[in-house]
């Protein structure tokens, strides 16, 4: 295979460091892989595989000669650069929200619809963490009976957030424990007029609310599915949690398929030869996925199968993967593998 000079765009973030983690965990065909960030840490060292990386500040002039660049940095520096490293001849595959629901930009979790990487023009879609595990756990569902309705429960970690949110929920479980005053300055979002503590607490809104009374998270995982699916008339609601978990997303996902009379245990059978999807269900023996043990593993885990005992076409699943990896940095680079091959 070709090898490839890379660009890792916000490579001191949670999900910077784990596309480069993934890239050599991989053995990805890497020529060269440049580190960029912003000024303030810019000439900062990281350490991966064996190799030093002293991180440069972004400038468009960073993307010469770059075939593939990894943007995670957030929308406002997508949105500035992408376009700069596209001119260059590098294909950007982007983490944030900025070009997600661009008509000419595929949107792509490799798993469900790898084809619409044929009509990239430079800059692919990277969806958000929660749609990801979700379409991956649901493709060869609705590829099999097909797929009328979704609705999904989030229960979201903190590392969605960033590492300032880990840090905080840290401190919080700190200062709970000792009684003192717990202070928040970062969820539910940064940008939010009021924030909460999130050790010990749950909190229903993840992102700004929309005029609708849902939250851009939502509309995300439910405007998303729709795109990647390709199908606008598959009903999808969505309701997103932020819990005090560091890593891991969690969902309870209610699904009405395209055929009555389907069993638990063809999906069962369906779900254990899917890709990327590991099976963890016997209620039996306690057997079902939880975030903690899914934290540093690749895999979409699925458990709690069940039937709805009022709707004959009715399932109810519960889905949880690591939100920084399948969630964004390995299937970003599963997108660049897939690209290559």
């Amino acid at each position: 295979m070709k090898k490839v000079n890379v660009a890792i765009v916000g490579a001191t973030g949670a999900v910077g460091t784990k596309i480069l983690e993934k890239l050599l965990e991989r053995n990805f065909p890497v020529q060269s892989i440049k580190l960029l960030a912003s000024k303030r840490s810019a000439g900062a060292e990281i350490i991966a595989g064996g190799h030093n990386y002293i991180v440069e500040e972004t400038v468009p002039e960073s993307f010469e000669g770059i075939d593939i660049a990894f943007f995670s940095a957030g929308g406002s520096i997508s949105e500035k650069f992408a376009h700069e490293a596209v001119k260059r001849g590098a294909v950007v595959i982007d983490n944030t929200s900025a070009f997600r629901m661009i008509e000419d930009i595929p949107l792509v979790v490799p798993e469900v619809n790898a084809g619409a990487l044929s009509g990239h023009t430079g800059i692919i879609a990277n969806p958000n963490c929660s749609t990801i595990q979700m379409v991956t756990a649901l493709q060869p569902i609705r590829e099999k009976f097909g797929l009328d309705r979704i609705i999904v429960s989030t229960y979201q970690a903190v590392s969605g957030a960033g590492s300032e949110a880990i840090d905080e929920l840290e401190s919080q479980s700190l200062q709970f424990e000792n009684r003192s005053k717990t202070e928040a300055t970062i969820l539910p979002s940064a940008s939010a007029e009021r924030h909460y503590p999130i050790a010990f607490n749950a909190i229903p809104q993840i992102d700004a609310f929309d005029p609708s009374g849902y939250t851009l998270e939502e509309l995300k995982m439910m405007n998303e599915t729709k795109k990647i699916f390709g199908d606008q008339k598959l009903s999808v609601s969505a309701t997103c949690v932020r819990l005090p978990v560091v890593t891991g997303h969690s969902e309870s996902v209610y699904i009405e398929i395209g055929k009555e009379g389907v069993s638990v245990e063809e999906l069962h059978a369906l779900l254990e030869n899917a890709p990327g999807v590991v099976v963890q269900d016997d209620p039996s023996k306690q057997l079902y996925p939880m975030p903690l043990f899914a934290e540093g593993k690749d895999e979409v885990f699925v458990g709690r199968i069940r039937k709805d005992p009022e709707h004959p076409a009715g399932f109810h699943l519960w889905i949880v993967s690591d939100n920084l990896l399948k969630g964004a940095a390995l299937n970003s680079v599963q997108i660049a593998e897939t690209l290559l091959n």
